[in-house]
């Protein structure tokens, strides 16, 4: 978009809005940008950030041990 573009737009503006309402018009589409923007932040953070799955983790040696000792038994 070129100077010229944006010119056109801002008079367009002013003429269909007027020059008392545009600042408050400005304050809305801020704010909903600043909302939008926190949203896709939250979101961002809340995806983990390597995708490779992780190995599972090693039972310690005594967990290991006492589920081999159970499972030897015969059910009741």
């Amino acid at each position: 978009m070129s100077a010229g573009g944006l010119l056109l737009i801002i008079i367009a503006a002013l003429i269909i809005f007027g020059p008392n309402k545009l600042p408050e018009l400005g304050r809305v589409v801020g704010r909903t940008f600043k909302e939008f923007k926190d949203a896709t932040r939250d979101i961002m953070e809340d995806q983990p950030q390597d995708s490779k799955p992780q190995p599972p983790k090693e039972l310690p040696a005594s967990v290991q041990e006492s589920s081999k000792a159970e499972d030897r038994r015969l059910p009741d």
